[in-house]
């Protein structure tokens, strides 16, 4: 397996308040569009710790380019959970056979935070990995612009 992607962005608010935007559904994809949006089923809005089952998937995510066009899935499942500080996604998505996600959020003061990304993953169909790999690159970059320019305004 090829090292993990990371990124790291420095953001200009307190880190529970970057830890609410980051595990709810809403603030998710704020990052994501006008790129991409995921779904979820109304009965979950965030990675809430009281209804987190550890290693049992939490649900399907479809991954809509545009908001519109399902393109893949992602079987949403944690496997570690820290609240407010970090989690660490192990799930299975259409294009990967095995993906991994790892957010950690640093309060640096009680007005900023890091908030670290690093992610992993293989490809389900063989060859296509370098390109996988490329496009979560410029996906996270996407993220991380977009995450530092709603904390900045």
């Amino acid at each position: 397996m090829l090292p993990p992607l990371a990124f790291s962005s420095y953001v200009p608010a307190a880190a529970p308040v970057v830890w609410a935007h980051a595990t709810d559904f809403d603030g998710i994809n704020h990052e994501l569009m006008p790129i991409l949006k995921m779904t979820a089923p109304a009965t979950v809005r965030g990675l809430d710790p009281e209804r987190i089952v550890l290693g049992e998937r939490v649900c399907r995510s479809w991954l809509l380019l545009g908001g519109v066009l399902p393109v893949d899935y992602d079987d949403i499942t944690l496997t570690e959970l820290e609240p407010g500080r970090r989690f660490l996604e192990q799930s299975t998505m259409l294009s990967s056979r095995r993906w991994q996600h790892e957010r950690s959020i640093r309060p640096i003061n009680g007005d900023s935070c890091t908030v670290t990304d690093r992610i992993s993953l293989v490809a389900r169909v063989p060859g296509t990995g370098p390109a996988l790999r490329y496009l979560v690159r410029l996906l996270f970059a996407h993220r991380h612009r977009r995450l530092v320019r709603r904390f900045s305004v």
